[in-house]
């Protein structure tokens, strides 16, 4: 059988990987704090029917060999951890994390931690600040029910005034979370992440302290996906699972070719 027909048909199964990834970009476009994922390649073994270097002669050896490549595969979908654009909305509750170091922290319900960039919170019926699927942030934090204003600071100082007060009193204080490697977190879906070997631990502080980015409130941040780059590079895996299925269709050729020699 033709190397040719398995080469190309593992690269008509990376490019619809790609074309995979590349969709789900373009529909997340809208998603708040989604971050933009890309497919990188691997070339895959080599058959090496003649060594690069043997020796032919004693003063002599083979400049480059014959080396034969036998296809190619995905070999990861590392997520792009750069700032999305700013939305102003000025709901108070509306929250982003002004630069790329920091993620908002929640409690998941099996009591662990899960990280995000989405800042859109709402109050529940105990006055507590949960996201948008319930899920508590964290360190908690409590509105009071009399409160009629609610403002947080770039630093992360939640405060609220009281009905028939002047002088707004603190309530809480945010803590982000940033990782030496961002894009090693493992994603669950929901706007969330969590931590895995690859991203290392947590590493915990205030926002606009030891490195952590600033946040504003009254805005959330929105997909860091350019539709436009998403266009091309679907574009780009058309045109190559084409190609691959080209190849395929020549191997085949050839060996209608070799089958007919005999009649």
């Amino acid at each position: 059988m033709l190397r040719s027909l398995w080469s190309s048909a593992s690269g008509m199964i990376a490019q619809q990987t790609h074309l995979d990834v590349v969709s789900h970009n373009l529909a997340n476009v809208n998603t708040t704090g989604y971050k933009k994922r890309r497919a990188d390649f691997q070339d895959l073994l080599y058959q090496i029917d003649r060594q690069p270097g043997s020796p032919v002669e004693p003063n002599s050896t083979v400049p480059t060999g014959v080396q034969v490549g036998l296809g190619t595969r995905v070999v990861g979908t590392p997520s792009f951890m750069t700032e999305g654009y700013l939305q102003i909305t000025e709901n108070p509750l509306d929250w982003a994390v002004a630069g790329k170091q920091g993620f908002f922290q929640v409690t998941l319900q099996d009591g662990t931690i899960g990280y995000t960039r989405a800042g859109s919170w709402q109050v529940d019926g105990d006055g507590q600040i949960v996201n948008e699927d319930g899920l508590l942030l964290e360190p908690a934090m409590i509105i009071p029910e009399d409160a009629v204003e609610v403002m947080l600071s770039n630093d992360g100082v939640l405060s609220v005034k009281l009905a028939g007060e002047t002088e707004a009193q603190e309530v809480g204080q945010l803590e982000l979370a940033r990782f030496i490697n961002p894009a090693g977190l493992l994603a669950q879906g929901n706007n969330i992440f969590v931590q895995t070997d690859a991203s290392g631990d947590p590493i915990l502080a205030q926002p606009g302290q030891d490195g952590m980015s600033e946040v504003r409130q009254g805005i959330v941040e929105m997909s860091n996906v350019q539709v436009v780059e998403e266009m091309v590079d679907m574009i780009i895996a058309q045109r190559a699972y084409e190609a691959n299925s080209k190849g395929v269709q020549t191997a085949d050729d050839l060996l209608r070719i070799a089958n007919g020699l005999k009649r």
